[in-house]
């Protein structure tokens, strides 16, 4: 059985935990952690930079709410609580595909209060 790795995710007041899964891009953010950075809204997405240089793995086009994921383009950790611009009808659709290296724990909806230019911050829930 693997590591249970569980995650901080502070924006303001707003805490989260987060649960890794157990691919190659969560050990890798895993490994990085604590991040700090000034996350960006695009729609219900929160996303940031982190300095990391991963290959899609598993990607997917669609995400489920709640879903963190990392975006091979732009090397952004991506936090997903509803649709984005790209998004048809239900789904939550990322600006392309996406690696899902874990979930928020929680109620989701909170990341609403976030805007852009807020400073997140995630760390290792020890």
């Amino acid at each position: 059985m693997s590591e249970e790795r569980t995650a901080l995710i502070i924006a303001g007041s707003l805490r989260l935990e987060a649960e890794f899964n157990d691919s190659a891009t969560a050990q890798a953010i895993w490994g990085i952690l604590p991040i700090r950075e000034r996350g960006q809204r695009w729609g219900d997405e929160i996303y940031f930079p982190i300095p990391l240089k991963l290959k899609e793995e598993n990607s997917r086009e669609t995400v489920d709410i709640g879903d963190l994921a990392y975006w091979p383009p732009g090397n952004a950790l991506c936090i997903f609580f509803g649709p984005t611009p790209m998004s048809q009808g239900n789904e939550v659709r990322p600006a392309s595909a996406v690696n899902v290296f874990g979930r928020v724990l929680g109620d989701i909806r909170q990341l609403k209060q976030v805007s852009s230019g807020m400073e997140i911050a995630i760390s290792r829930a020890d």
